[in-house]
């Protein structure tokens, strides 16, 4: 398991124990964190192999967490659990995301500097071997360079209106939109009359 998917100790003990639950409904493990404040939130992303996720399935997989977790009981304290979609602007947190996401525009942050610098944004270009491969601006030219994925620290995409059209075109693929639902939009041209 990566660190990007479970960060901390505890994060990584979570997984071993809901992972398998996750994985013998269907689904895969994004993500998991589990974070504090007043009552400390226990977050779960989840999807299908191929991508996406239903409210109703992150319902089922809460059900189901729930019921291990109870059992299991490895967080002492009351906390709230939170099971949803990695969303449109996900994290990335496993090497075929970097593979799957390729053109798109990433953040990725390492936990060591790379020449000089722990930052790095632009567009994804899929991955070689264990390197993920990102092109960036590099005085003024555009350059593909290679970070060792057990480098990175955090990365997610960034929200652009291509990462929008291509998450809509995979709803609608999946047969997850219907366009008949939505009513006919009307284009109103010239000026209202009294």
């Amino acid at each position: 398991m990566s660190n990007l998917v479970a960060k901390s100790a505890i994060d990584r003990r979570l997984a071993e124990i809901v992972g398998p639950v996750i994985e013998d409904m269907g689904f895969e493990l994004v993500r998991l964190r589990l974070m504090g404040g007043n009552t400390p939130t226990l977050q779960i992303m989840a999807e299908r192999p191929d991508g996406g996720i239903e409210v109703d399935d992150c319902a089922q997989i809460s059900t189901a967490l729930s019921a291990i977790l109870d059992v299991e009981d490895p967080i002492e304290e009351n906390y709230a659990l939170e099971v949803g979609s990695p969303g449109i602007d996900r994290p990335l947190t496993r090497l075929k995301d970097f593979s799957a996401w390729s053109g798109y525009v990433a953040k990725i942050e390492t936990s060591e500097l790379i020449d000089g610098r722990k930052r790095f944004k632009g567009n994804l270009a899929g991955v070689e071997g264990n390197e993920v491969l990102i092109e960036i601006e590099n005085q003024g030219e555009e350059v593909t360079i290679g970070l060792d994925f057990d480098w990175l620290a955090d990365a997610k995409l960034i929200l652009t209106d291509e990462l929008v059209r291509e998450a809509l075109r995979q709803r609608k693929d999946a047969g997850q939109i219907d366009e008949a639902q939505f009513d006919e939009i009307q284009e109103i041209t010239g000026s209202e009359e009294d």
